[in-house]
C-alpha cells in the first residue's frame, strides 16, 4: 500500500469517528431535550410527541399570574371522552330512548286502545285528590315538561333548531332557554319535595300489590285487581320519579353553581349523570302522562278535577273506595247540558 493510500483510509478512518461522535451527542442532546432527568417526558421540548406528554400528565397547563389556577389547563384528555359523549352517544342514545318510548306507547294504543271503564260511568263522583295534592302534582309537572323542552334543546338544539331558524335566533333561543331552565329548577324542586312529603305515606309497598300483579294489573279485564288508593305501578313511577327527581337536581345544581363543590372531572361527570338520568326521566313521563289521558278513560279527572267517577274507583282501586266510603258519602255528578 502506497503512503498516499494509507494517509487517505486514516483520513476516512477519522472521518468516521468524528461523524460517530457527532451522532451521539446530537442523539444525546435530542434525549435530553425530550425527557426530563428522573425519565419523564419534557413538555417544554420542541418535538416530543402529544401522545408521551399526555400519557405522563393528567392534563397540559401553561403558566398564568391570575388566581384561578383553573385558567392554566390548556388540554385535558378527559374532555375529550367528555365531548364524544355529548357529542356523539348521548344524541344516539337520547334518540333512541325517546323515541323508542314513544313508538312502544303508539304500538300499545293501536294494539290495545284505550282501557275504557268496563261499567260505564255511574254519574257519581268522589274526591281522589285534594286541592294541595293537585298543587303538588302541576307545580312538578309543568316545571318539569319546562326543563326538559329547555334541556333537550341542549342536546338537540344545534341538529334540529339551528338548522331551521339560524345561527342568531338560535342563539337567543338557547341563551333565555338556558335563564328559564335554571330559574325553573328551582320550582321543580319544591313540588318534589311537596309530593314527597304528601304521597309517599300512600307509597309504601303493601301485601295487596303482590295480589295486584297476580291479576295482571288491571290490564286484564276478566280479572279484577285489587288496589289501595295507589296501585304497584303507580308507586314504582312515583319511587322512580323521586329518585330521578332527586339525582338531576343535585347535580343540576352542581353545574348551575360551576366549581363550587368539585373540579373540572366532577364537573364533567356530573353532566354525564345530569343529562343520562333526564333522559330515562322523560321516557318514564312520557309513559306516566300516555295512561294517564289516553291509555285509560277517567284517569285525567283525578288529578284535573280532583274527582273520579265511582265505577272507575272501583275497578282501579278497590280497597282505596271502601275506606273512602266509610268516611265521607258519594256525590252525584251534575248532568251535562243537552
Amino acid at each position: 500500500m502506497t503512503i498516499m493510500a494509507r494517509s487517505l483510509l486514516a483520513s476516512l478512518r477519522g472521518m468516521l469517528v468524528t461523524l460517530a461522535l457527532l451522532t451521539v451527542a446530537l442523539s444525546g442532546s435530542a434525549f435530553a431535550e425530550k425527557f426530563n432527568p428522573d425519565g419523564s417526558p419534557n413538555p417544554d421540548a420542541s418535538h416530543v410527541s402529544e401522545q408521551e406528554v399526555l400519557k405522563q400528565f393528567p392534563r397540559a397547563e401553561g403558566r398564568i399570574d391570575i388566581p384561578d389556577t383553573k385558567a392554566a389547563v390548556l388540554i385535558q384528555p378527559m374532555g375529550r371522552t367528555w365531548d364524544y359523549f355529548h357529542e356523539v352517544l348521548l344524541h344516539w342514545g337520547a334518540a333512541i330512548v325517546i323515541l323508542g318510548t314513544i313508538a312502544v306507547l303508539a304500538l300499545a294504543y293501536l294494539l290495545m286502545g284505550r282501557l275504557r271503564i268496563e261499567g260505564g260511568r255511574s254519574g257519581l263522583k268522589i274526591v281522589r285528590f285534594k286541592a294541595i295534592e293537585r298543587f303538588s302534582h302541576w307545580l312538578t309537572a309543568v316545571s318539569f315538561v319546562v326543563l326538559g323542552i329547555t334541556g333537550l334543546n341542549i342536546t338537540f338544539g344545534k341538529l334540529l333548531l339551528l338548522p331551521l331558524i339560524g345561527p342568531q335566533a338560535f342563539s337567543d333561543v338557547s341563551q333565555i332557554a338556558k335563564y328559564v331552565h335554571n330559574f325553573v329548577s328551582f320550582a321543580f324542586v319544591v313540588g318534589l319535595v311537596l309530593i314527597a312529603v304528601i304521597f309517599i305515606k300512600d307509597n309504601v309497598p303493601a301485601k295487596v300489590d303482590i295480589e295486584w300483579v297476580k291479576k295482571g294489573g288491571g290490564f286484564i279485564k276478566s280479572r279484577h285487581a285489587p288496589a289501595g288508593r295507589f296501585n304497584l305501578g303507580e308507586k314504582a313511577v312515583f319511587w322512580l320519579s323521586l329518585g330521578a327527581g332527586i339525582v338531576v337536581s343535585v347535580s343540576g345544581y352542581f353545574l348551575l353553581f360551576p366549581f363550587a363543590l368539585t373540579n373540572i372531572a366532577g364537573m364533567q361527570v356530573a353532566q354525564v349523570v345530569h343529562a343520562v338520568v333526564a333522559v330515562m326521566f322523560v321516557a318514564l313521563i312520557l309513559a306516566h302522562i300516555y295512561i294517564g289521558t289516553l291509555g285509560m278513560e277517567g284517569a285525567f279527572e283525578a288529578m284535573g278535577s280532583g274527582e273520579v267517577d265511582l265505577n272507575w274507583a272501583k275497578e282501579h282501586h278497590d280497597q282505596w273506595l271502601a275506606q273512602k266510603l266509610e268516611k265521607e258519602p258519594i256525590r252525584s255528578a251534575p248532568t251535562p247540558a243537552e
